[in-house]
């Protein structure tokens, strides 16, 4: 058993050990819990963009490369649509299909 005056030492030592703890199994997870999200969340949105620019672009090259018309306007906004349908249905196939 211990001795009374060796009871705030140790509680000290008790204090320490626990917030010592805390910092290795908590924050520092955390904080790199927090670096690897914000780097998922700025890849998403720059493919975001790069998925936006990229059907933009197919639609206004459609319309510079088929001939004059409101209905191939319409045409190029058709295949826009359904290109970037595709695109995106292959995606979620390809996420779907991993090895689980």
């Amino acid at each position: 058993m211990s001795d009374r005056r060796e009871i705030p030492e140790i509680t000290n030592q008790l204090v320490d050990l626990s917030r010592e703890y805390l910092r290795q199994e908590i924050a520092e997870p955390a904080k790199q819990l927090g670096k690897n999200a914000g780097l998922g969340i700025g890849g998403a949105i720059m493919v975001a963009i790069g998925a936006f620019l990229g059907a933009w672009g197919l639609y206004y090259g459609l319309i510079i490369w088929l001939p004059e018309g409101e209905w191939y306007v319409v045409l190029s906004r058709l295949i826009t649509a359904v290109a970037a349908a595709a695109i995106a249905g292959l995606v979620v196939w390809r996420m779907q299909s991993g090895d689980n």
